[in-house]
């Protein structure tokens, strides 16, 4: 599959054709500052978040990444490109968490467009994305379908 780099410039409504491939042009390696303070203000309470001694010796080696830490890092850093002219965040579905993420790994977001529909607004319209979170190894670590309301493009009566 290609994946065309990401361009902030064509993020409206109009800009964005079922099928369409992006990929995102950052990526945000995972340290323990986002794992244990997120884990930590959802009171996830689960040894494999914080407890590096036990967690030395199991089969992961290391602290695993809370995944509500891993799928919300993809979604920000498909924002940029997907939902900058956001009017609303309207659905998150369809949430997989497939490969084990640890410190210091680092993630990177690719975005398919899966449906584009029209909204009760002439100024608006409804995009559904899925979002892919890969991490250094290209090895697939999230998945999330994101539904969201996008501005369209204002064109003048003129053109």
């Amino acid at each position: 599959m290609k994946y065309p780099a990401a361009s902030t410039a064509n993020n409206f409504f109009d800009d964005f054709e079922v099928g369409m491939l992006i990929r995102h042009a950052r990526g945000k390696t995972i340290t323990n500052l986002e794992n244990v303070l997120f884990t930590n203000l959802t009171m996830n309470t689960s040894e494999g978040h914080f407890n590096e001694d036990k967690l030395s010796t199991s089969s992961f080696g290391r602290v695993v990444s809370y995944g509500g830490v891993n799928f919300s890092m993809v979604l920000g850093l498909a924002s940029q490109d997907c939902c900058e002219q956001a009017l609303e965040e309207l659905g998150l579905d369809n949430i997989k968490l497939t490969t084990f993420v640890g410190h210091g790994d680092t993630l990177y977001a690719y975005s398919e467009v899966l449906a584009v529909e029209g909204a009760d607004r002439e100024d608006a319209g409804i995009v559904t994305f899925r979002h892919y979170g890969v991490n250094q190894r290209r090895e697939l670590v999230a998945q999330v379908d994101r539904r969201v309301m996008l501005k369209r493009r204002i064109t003048s009566a003129a053109e």
